[in-house]
């Protein structure tokens, strides 16, 4: 998870944490795929520590085996 630090002068509750009231210059984790949606609101919060690069898994459709080939002529 990544990890924010509320730079507000006032308390606030976060509904995304579970309704919880973070106080400034407080640092709380948030999950890696919201961490922009934080980091955007620079008045707000700021990174403490960026999501971890994972590799996202490929949707790739499984290999086809290709048709065997006949042979002309050998009827």
């Amino acid at each position: 998870m990544a990890r924010v630090r509320f730079v507000g002068a006032e308390p606030v509750s976060v509904p995304e944490l579970g309704d919880r009231v973070v106080e400034p210059d407080e640092v709380v984790e948030v999950p890696d795929a919201r961490f922009e949606g934080y980091v955007c609101q620079p008045a707000n919060w700021e990174s403490v520590e960026e999501p971890r690069l994972v590799e996202e898994p490929k949707n790739e459709a499984p290999a086809r085996k290709a048709a065997p080939k006949t042979l002309k002529g050998d009827d």
